[in-house]
Parts: structure tokens; sequence; C-alpha cells
């Protein structure tokens, strides 16, 4: 018998389970498919440490309307599914207030702050420190009435002590060559990391967890009990952590627990290595989506589609964003790409869900983080071998509380 249940492979769940054998525990992960197999083998690959602004917020909310109207642009809702989603989407405009944002700002910037301590000495300890890239990311602008709507974020970076600068066209080419001459304005964060691939990482994860100890199971969990999980094969019995992304709200309801919890649905490309000399992450942000350097080729993705678990993908938005790209990286070969659509589990304030399971002690969460479940793996793993061990977690999780819903 485990100790700990982690139901997910994903690079939350294996860090996790990673952060608890560290602490002594036994500790078997439990995937219907096994690791990296959904997001976590498909995202840009960034720890956007500097990303510290919910996606709820005043500013999307301005943009939102025109962006609804495409339905290939960067926040698009599918016909079929637009009356199930609008419990959530009345959710999500209310954590846009002025208030909210401010309060999940301070939140993210608390579980970023942790993120990134955490993360080179468990790259360390995980003997996956190589793989850490610290190029990091060019956010580009098309005009300058663009550039100006985006100063209040930067200001709020600013005053959260990140690093970041303004660059002219001159400036941006002596640190990206290619781009379009439509961008006219830049801001370069240093502070972004990126891993060599994502995939690979948290494969990597897997290897030494099982090196250390622990065991992996491909199993599907159908249900949580008080005392375990729930599996077509039979019960297993331990603490449980919940990391399943985008599937852990239909984990919770076997439990009569209600967790708001929608899909983030991305797509990409990934093209050959060789398709363009690529030497930092570039944000395209006015068209929602990121061109990305990767050991296993150049990705070209992002976008975010609320659309659920169920309906078929459309990949003609992963063709979309690669169009775009070709545009503003004219140099760029769009031929011999691979696409890609994956599941990212998004609460509506934009803050994933850390702590116990409403009236269930034995489940802890750790789900929701939206597009961050790379950068906030470290720091997730660190709080969640805190709570199962009875320490007191590193930062307050008030903010992150299950039960806030």
């Amino acid at each position: 018998m485990a100790e700990v249940i982690v139901i997910g492979a994903g690079v939350v769940g294996l860090s996790s389970a990673l952060a608890l054998r560290a602490r002594g525990l036994s500790v078997t992960v439990l995937d219907r498919e096994g690791p990296a197999a959904g997001a976590s083998a498909g995202n840009a690959g960034a720890f956007a440490f500097t990303d510290i602004l919910p996606l709820a917020s005043p500013g999307i909310m301005k943009k939102a309307p025109k962006w609804l109207l495409d339905p290939l642009g960067p926040l698009s809702v599918p016909p079929a599914y637009a009356l199930r989603i609008a419990p959530w989407m009345w959710r999500f405009w209310r954590a846009c207030s002025v208030a909210n944002v401010a309060a999940s700002t301070a939140a993210q910037t608390a579980l970023m702050d942790l993120s990134k301590t955490e993360l080179e000495p468990f790259l360390a300890a995980t003997g996956t420190a190589p793989m850490l890239r610290k190029e990091g990311n060019l956010q580009v602008y098309e005009s300058q009435a663009e550039f100006n709507a985006s100063l209040p974020g930067w200001q709020a970076r600013a005053d959260h002590g990140i690093d970041f600068r303004h660059m002219t066209p001159d400036e941006m080419a002596q640190i990206q060559p290619g781009l379009s001459p439509r961008f006219t304005h830049g801001t370069f964060t240093p502070g972004w990391y990126s891993i060599a691939d994502p995939r690979d990482y948290v494969l990597a994860l897997a290897d030494r967890f099982r090196a250390d100890g622990g065991t992996i199971t491909i199993a599907e969990a159908t249900g949580l009990t008080d005392t375990g999980v729930v599996t077509a094969s039979g019960p297993l019995t331990g603490r449980v952590v919940l990391a399943a992304g985008a599937h852990s709200h239909r984990l919770a309801r076997t439990l009569g627990v209600q967790i708001p919890l929608e899909t983030e649905r991305g797509y990409n490309t990934t093209l050959p290595g060789d398709a363009f000399d690529l030497r930092t992450q570039v944000t395209f942000g006015g068209h929602g989506f990121v061109v990305s350097k990767l050991s296993s080729g150049i990705r070209v993705g992002g976008a975010v589609e609320l659309g659920g678990l169920d309906l078929p993908p459309n990949f003609k938005r992963s063709q979309a964003m690669l169009d775009k790209a070709a545009a503003f990286l004219p140099g760029l070969r769009t031929t011999g790409g691979t696409q890609w659509m994956g599941f990212r589990p998004s609460l509506p304030d934009s803050l994933p869900a850390l702590g116990p399971l409403p009236g269930h002690p034995n489940v802890t969460c750790a789900f929701g983080h939206g597009h961050l479940g790379l950068t906030q793996s470290a720091g997730t793993a660190r709080i969640v071998a805190d709570l199962v061990a009875g320490a007191t977690p590193a930062i307050d999780l008030a903010p992150f509380s299950p039960a806030r819903f």
C-alpha cells in the first residue's frame, strides 16, 4: 500500500511525487495514459515567472468582444459549448474587477517567486539541470497604441521587482533578427526561462521517480473516496494528491464537490529546428500566441479556446497561428510541421487550486494552473509536500483554497 497516491503523471503530478519521495514517503503515481501524455508534452516549454497578471483582467474584457467574433482568434468559445460555459464565464467576469485582479496578481506573484526559488534546486536534485535555458522572452507590439495599452501591466511587474527593458525596432533586431517591420515596439524580459523540451523533461522526471523507488501505474482513476482512489481494477488506499489537470473536477465531483474548472484548449504546430533562426521566445500578445525554440523544433502555438474536454479539435486554429507567424517572421519555413491540441486546466480567477478538497482532508488538490503548469510545477511540488507532511506551507494558501468557490 502506498502512503500517497498522486493522480496525474504530468509535470505537476510527477514534480509533486518526487518532492513527496524526497520526504521519505511511499508514492504511487496513477495515470490513465502514462507520463507526459497531455498538456505537459505539448506546451511552449516556458518557465514564465514574469507572467504574474491573471488572464481574468479588465484588459482581457476590453479585447474579448472583438476576439470572440473571430472563431480562429486568440480567445474563442465554440458555439456548441457556449451555453455550458456560461456560468464559468460569469465567474470569470466577476474576477476581472480591479480589486480581484490586484488580489490575484499578489497571490500569483507569491507562487511565482516560490516556484522560481524552488526550480533550480529541483532540477539539480532530479538530474535535469542541463535542460534549463535562460534565453528570455521578447514581447512585440504593432503600434504605439498597443504598446501604451501594455504599460500598466509592465508597471505592475515593476512594482513586484521584475526586470524588463522596453526596446526600439533596432534594439529588438539585435536580440531577434528577422522580425517583420510591422512591430514598432518591444519589451524584453531576461528572467523568462525555458526547458529544452517539455515532453523530454517530464519523461526524465518519470525516470528519476522510478529510480528513486516510486511506482507509476497506468490505470484510470474513476472516483475518489475518503480513504483513496477507485480504479477499474480495484481500490487503492492512501492519501491522495489530485493533480489530474483538466480532468480533476470530474474526480472531485465523485466526492460531491463542485469546482468550476474549465479547459483552455491550446493548439500548436512544431516545425523542424532549422525552420527559423530563433534566439529567444517571441510573444505576439495582440494575437495570443508565442514562437518557442525547443530541442525538438520551433513551436508556434498558444491562444485560448474554451471548449471543454469532449469536442473534437479544430486544427484550423493551429494553421491560423502558423499563417500569422509566417507573416510576422518572414523567413520562417512553415513546411514539415506537426499539429497538436492539449487541455490546460483553468479556474475563473486564473489561480490554481492548492489545498485540501473541501470536506475531504485526505485529498490534496494541485490543479488548475491554466497555461502556467510547467512554470509553477516546482513551487506546487514544495507546497504539496509540505501539506502532506503536515508542515507549514512557504506561502499563504488562502487565495488558492479549493473552497474559495
